[in-house]
Formats: structure tokens, sequence, C-alpha cells
């Protein structure tokens, strides 16, 4: 049973997945969720057999069945992460013993959102914020649920805006965008707590630099040049969800 259980929500993933690829799409380009998927590039619609998530692309070799163009690897790569993630989600929440449905909903919600986010920052540079607000309204609500205090989600929603709106200001801009500010929010509202906020921003900026440096190292980006901030983020996020609470316990053990 327990297998079969990861196994089912590892196909709920790849559902999703399938999903947020077209969310991020038609965010891109202004369309409703509603009304059949179509190729991006011939811009016929797509039959339900050519739309199963990752199998479809397998048999179809990456390539669009009406028009043989390739299609982006963003799209099974998209619904693989999803099914993990979710599925890793559920695992914790198993071994843990004790699961909390709501706190499983919310880092399902959480990841779906933070996929969004990285691969709209990757694609576009640019940081919702139609995706931004309605999430962190939506976060705090389910956080107020599951009991978490007030002063705890005030002072790290604070943490969050503040880290990134005073970068904004030193620079004018120059180092970071407004969505990054509001994502620096959405992180603080997210996370309720700011020792994971630190945690998640620690791990972002470090990996962010070590890419950073190892763009420049190879000449595909020169000094100056503007890497996308949410992508980091995301993933420093991700990581302070699942291995947050351990690390910093251990953290403050050695004092």
């Amino acid at each position: 049973m327990f297998y079969l259980i990861l196994v089912l929500t590892f196909l709920w993933g790849l559902i999703i997945g399938s999903f947020l690829n077209c969310l991020i799409w038609r965010l891109h380009t202004g369309e409703g969720v509603r009304g059949r998927s179509y190729c991006p590039k011939c811009k016929k619609k797509i039959a339900w057999y050519d739309n199963i998530p990752v199998l479809s692309f397998l048999i179809l070799r990456g390539k669009c069945r009406l028009c043989g163009k390739h299609i982006s690897l963003q799209y099974p790569s998209v619904e693989l992460a999803t099914a993990f993630l979710f599925t890793l989600a559920l695992y914790y929440s198993l071994v843990a013993g004790e699961i909390s449905y709501l706190m499983l909903l919310k880092s399902w919600f959480l990841i779906a959102v933070l996929i969004v986010v990285f691969v709209y920052d990757l694609r576009f540079y640019l940081i919702l914020d139609k995706v931004m607000f309605p999430s962190i309204a939506l976060l705090l609500v389910i956080n107020i649920l599951l009991g978490f205090g007030w002063l705890d989600l005030l002072i790290s929603a604070i943490i969050g805006l503040s880290f990134f709106l005073i970068q904004f200001l030193v620079s004018r801009g120059a180092w970071i965008g407004g969505g990054d500010i509001r994502l620096g929010l959405f992180m603080g509202v997210a996370l309720a707590s700011w020792k994971l906020l630190v945690l998640a921003i620690f791990v972002s900026y470090l990996l962010g630099s070590a890419v950073g440096l190892s763009l420049v190292a190879t000449g595909n980006k020169k000094w100056g040049s503007k890497i996308p901030l949410g992508v980091f983020l995301a993933v420093g996020m991700i990581f302070a969800l699942f291995w947050g609470e351990p690390i910093i316990n251990w953290y403050f053990s050695l004092f």
C-alpha cells in the first residue's frame, strides 16, 4: 500500500506538471487556461493521446505529430520534476508517521508555484504579480489554519520583503527587479519562519554565485550580466522546505 500510494502520487504529479506547462505558456501569451492544448509552433490542437505526460513525448520522439517540429525539453522536465517533488513531499509526510493533509496540500501548492516561478523567470526573466499576489494570500490563510503564529508570519514576511527591497533601493533596480521583492514577501509568508527564510536565501545566493561564476569563466556570461534570481530562490525554497528543519536543528545544537 505504501508504494502504491507513492506511485499514484507520482502519476498525479505528472498530471499537475502537464497543467503547469500549459499555465506557463498561457501566462506568457495572455490566454486563459481553458481550452484544449495546442502546439506552440503550428498552433494546431493536440489530440488527447499525444498529450499524455512524458509518455507522449517519448513515443513522438520529442516532435509534434502534426508539424514535425521539436517539442521543448521543458515539457517532460517540468512533468517529471513536479511528480518527483510531489512524491518526495508525501514520502516525508508518511515517514513522519503523522500526515497533516493540509500541510501536504500546502507543500504541493508551494512546489507548483515555485516550478512556475523557476521556469518563467528562466525563460522570460520575469516574476509575475498575477502569480505572486494570489499565492501569498492563499498561503497566508493556509498557514493561519495550520496554527502558525501571527508574529512569526509577520517577522518572516518583513525580513523577506525588506531584504530584497533594500537591495533594489540601494542599486536603484540594477541588482534585482521588482518581481524579486514580491518573491521575497512570498518566501517569508510561505516558510513562516525567519530561520528557514535565511537558510533559503543563503542557499539561493550560494548557488547563484556558483552558477554565475561558472558562466563567466566559460564565457557564457560577462561581469554585470543579469541572471534570473527567481530560479535560484525557487531552488533555495525547495531545499528549505524539505531539509531546512533538520539542518537548522543541527546547526543550533552546536551552540
